[in-house]
């Protein structure tokens, strides 16, 4: 997918599937992203003096394991700068909440057996809460902090549609937001929540989009 989206004060917009090389700046632009997340910071004991290498860690294994399963990667440039990325679960099941072994011995070495279990835990109960039988799930979606409230949260969900659109045996996109700026965001771009799920002391809700 290599889709032009529009186009800011004559700097293209645009949005590819990652390649390998992306990886490393998609990973920092999550990190930034998802630092203060609550789930994260459930999930990786935000007080603790690790926090930070954990989520690094977590992160990055997380997105070798999209790549080495084949799965959707999207990043939006503003020219030659990635502003955005979103990383999608395809309804093979490729990357069930299961996980393949060498992820989990990864995540088990970085993050310690907790925060992996936990990972794992969060992860069946969204995906038990959604209620369709093939879906993609939103696993991430983040915009660089500095390119924020620019709309271009908007042409990444364009993107995620595209995703969708290319795989017709979808039902979907599922997500899981765990703030209200979130939850209204995905309202605004035809989500709906379908179910609360807990992660710790951190309650989220389940949204789905549905295949017209």
């Amino acid at each position: 997918m290599t889709d032009t989206v529009s186009s800011i004060e004559d700097v293209e917009v645009k949005a590819t599937y990652l390649n390998a090389h992306e990886l490393k700046l998609a990973a920092s632009l999550l990190y930034q992203a998802y630092h203060d997340d609550p789930v994260f910071l459930e999930i990786f004991n935000g007080n603790k003096a690790d926090y930070e290498q954990r989520l690094r860690a977590a992160i990055r294994e997380e997105l070798n394991a999209f790549w080495q399963a084949n799965q959707p990667m999207v990043g939006l440039y503003l020219g030659e700068t990635m502003v955005g990325v979103a990383c999608l679960n395809s309804p093979d099941e490729t990357l069930s909440s299961e996980r393949f072994w060498h992820w989990r011995l990864k995540m088990l070495l970085n993050a310690g057996y907790f925060s992996t279990k936990q990972m794992i835990q969060k992860e069946q109960a969204v995906f038990s809460a959604v209620p369709l039988k093939k879906f993609h799930l939103l696993s991430f979606i983040a915009v660089h902090p500095l390119h924020q409230q620019h709309g271009f949260g908007h042409y990444l969900m364009a993107a995620v549609n595209t995703v969708l659109d290319e795989h017709p045996d979808s039902e979907g996109v599922a997500v899981y937001a765990t703030s209200g700026k979130f939850k209204s965001f995905f309202e605004n771009v035809d989500y709906q929540t379908v179910a609360e799920v807990n992660v710790g002391d951190v309650s989220g809700a389940v949204m789905v989009h549905y295949r017209k």
